[in-house]
């Protein structure tokens, strides 16, 4: 996980700086789901060098500068992990990880403010939400559970090519919809793309954009709306990122 890195200038008033880095889940096989709906997963995750940064200075407060992540209302992901780990903060919020996108954007901020705290109880965290856990820890791992168990993985050195278009995925409304679709096996990794493709059936057009621009069959970042293959394919509303160690 990223290191604190504390702030040269102690007149700003600032406690520390954290980078919040992207997480990008590579294969994703839904194993089933408990009785109060929750359901269960089988993935390998890893984080990725695309951030966003949190500012922690005294008081409390929120400000969001960028895309956000998540609205800045008492539900957001930075607000609920501040609760959960009886801390207060005011936080400057940079945001670069697109909104909606399966990158774990509201994750990986809610995951800076457990590292913050020194809290690495990764029950809580998925109480949070359920990829921070994963995104507590970092690096590359499987993920099983809903998202709190948490295995570490040898470090691969990996590049991949990241595709988001400007839609916006709703997480329980796939899960919903592979309900629906009666659990059906994705047949590229990722069991929830045929449900995304339901919900928001535009993400074939850029699925295929990135598969002609590439040669490659994409695959969709947990429940979307990001495509992604690996390599080195820079281009036009294309982001190459490469694989973090922590």
């Amino acid at each position: 996980m990223p290191e604190v890195e504390e702030v040269p200038d102690p007149a700003e008033g600032a406690l520390a700086v954290l980078e919040a880095p992207a997480k990008l889940t590579v294969s994703l096989r839904v194993t089933g789901v408990r009785a109060d709906g929750l359901h269960l997963i089988d993935a390998e995750m890893v984080t990725l060098d695309v951030h966003d940064t949190l500012v922690f200075s005294p008081g409390d407060g929120l400000e969001v500068v960028g895309e956000p992540a998540a609205p800045p209302d008492d539900d957001n992901l930075v607000r609920r992990a501040l609760r959960a780990v009886g801390r207060t903060a005011r936080i400057l919020l940079v945001t670069r990880i697109p909104a909606g996108a399966g990158l774990g954007g509201g994750s990986a901020d809610a995951a800076a403010v457990f590292r913050w705290a020194g809290c690495d109880d990764l029950d809580l965290a998925a109480s949070v939400g359920a990829d921070v856990a994963f995104c507590v820890v970092g690096g590359r791992a499987r993920v099983t559970g809903i998202g709190e168990v948490v295995t570490p993985m040898p470090f691969e050195a990996r590049i991949y090519t990241l595709l988001t278009p400007p839609l916006f995925c709703s997480t329980p409304a796939v899960y919903r919809a592979w309900d629906d679709l009666g659990g059906p096996t994705g047949d590229h990794g990722n069991d929830l793309e045929p449900a995304a493709l339901v919900v928001e059936p535009r993400l074939a057009e850029w699925r295929d954009r990135l598969a002609d621009a590439t040669g490659q069959r994409p695959r969709l970042a947990g429940s979307g709306s990001t495509w992604f293959v690996e390599g080195d394919f820079p281009g036009e509303g294309r982001v190459v990122a490469r694989t973090t160690e922590r």
